[in-house]
């Protein structure tokens, strides 16, 4: 072996030697920047998993998300879905949504010393200071207030405090991005409904909205909305995904859009993953009661019993982060990862407590922590604040 090939090998390993300094240096930034950010998630379905019997107080990785993790991972605001597939009708709908909020007091009593119920900004500020997780409610699903705003106001009284306008289909009154327009957007109750949860104080959601619906709720609102869980169509060029005239217009309204961390939403080459768990809501039979509830345990688990092979990697959700910031702005952009909604969800990014991977990725490509901060909850906790008033 000659001088120059030892020479060349010595200092590969070298090279090796300070990659490795500098990834770690990289995560160990990372940490402490989630240990010193809000660390708001803007949308997990997480409480469906406690309504399979799940303990939220252990850490469990059937799922992507429990608070041992969301302590690992540095989020430390999430917001808590109570998802009402749209197979629960009516009545039926709001039953699951207080059966779901129910399940979330189960999780707030039990673990008093480590979780506790945010209603605003301030709630969420103190909370986190006192190092335990801060517990932000909303609905996924206008069908769950039955078309009647009395329904509305009193999920309000129970401390929702954000819903989004459709799911995976239609209401009687706004449509979806996943259904064939009715509406024309939102209609004239449609249009009730933003303004009454202005008036309330509740985060008017507009991911699963069509685009008209999109537009006909900034029209109406006076203030801030937020896109809880979408990614960027110019990416990956499905439906739930927003334009870049949608973020011009959110970042004009001052929201906040999260960027979703699952499948095709991600990545165009899980686009048909996608489209077959979406379809799974649509094709269900017409139940009640406790059979529609096994019916909706057994979905849950067909759904997210088997974690999804995707192609998603933690690098293509910085590349929506970038984009989405390009378009809208650094202070209209957040995390809304879609944890224990999606079957699948990008490599590097398999449950909460991996965000730490997200932020060095970040961190490499140069966004200032101060930035960072904003992505990692300090954009989501001023819409709050604008929202709720304090």
């Amino acid at each position: 072996m000659s001088a120059t090939t030892k020479l060349s090998s010595s200092t590969e390993t070298v090279l090796r030697g300070v990659h490795q300094t500098n990834q770690e240096d990289t995560f160990a930034r990372a940490r402490k920047l989630l240990a010193e950010a809000i660390g708001i998630d803007s949308h997990i379905d997480t409480i469906q998993r406690v309504m399979l019997g799940e303990d939220l107080s252990k850490p469990d990785d059937t799922g992507h998300v429990d608070i041992p993790r969301l302590r690992e991972g540095g989020m430390h605001a999430p917001f808590f879905a109570f998802w009402v597939p749209i197979f629960f009708r009516g009545a039926e709908a709001v039953r699951r949504t207080l059966d779901l909020r129910d399940a979330m007091q189960s999780v707030l009593d039990a673990n008093r010393d480590q979780i506790e119920m945010a209603t605003t900004a301030a709630d969420i500020e103190r909370i986190v200071k006192a190092q335990k997780i801060a517990a932000f409610l909303t609905i996924e699903g206008g069908h769950a207030i039955d078309d009647d705003l009395r329904v509305l106001r009193n999920y309000y009284r129970l401390g929702i405090r954000a819903m989004t306008l459709t799911h995976a289909g239609n209401t009687n009154w706004a449509d979806s991005a996943n259904d064939t327009p009715a509406h024309n957007g939102l209609t004239d109750f449609g249009k009730e409904v933003v303004r009454e949860m202005n008036r309330l104080g509740m985060l008017v959601d507009l991911s699963h909205a069509s685009d008209k619906t999109f537009y006909d709720a900034l029209s109406v609102t006076n203030k801030p909305v937020i896109l809880s869980h979408s990614s960027m169509r110019a990416i990956s060029n499905v439906p739930r995904n927003v334009s870049d005239e949608m973020l011009c217009a959110l970042a004009k309204n001052g929201g906040v859009v999260g960027i979703n961390f699952g499948m095709g939403f991600i990545n165009p080459k899980d686009a048909e993953k996608l489209r077959l768990a979406t379809q799974t809501e649509s094709k269900a039979p017409l139940l009640t009661g406790k059979a529609l509830d096994d019916y909706a345990a057994e979905n849950a688990r067909k759904l997210f019993g088997t974690r999804a092979n995707v192609v998603a990697t933690v690098e293509d959700v910085a590349d929506h982060i970038d984009y989405a910031v390009k378009i809208a702005g650094i202070d209209y952009v957040g995390i809304g990862s879609d944890f224990d909604g999606i079957a699948g969800t990008a490599n590097g990014l398999e449950d909460v407590s991996k965000m730490p991977a997200l932020v060095a990725v970040l961190l490499k490509r140069g966004y200032p922590e101060s930035d960072l901060k904003k992505i990692l909850g300090g954009n989501f906790l001023r819409v709050v604040r604008e929202v709720t008033g304090e």
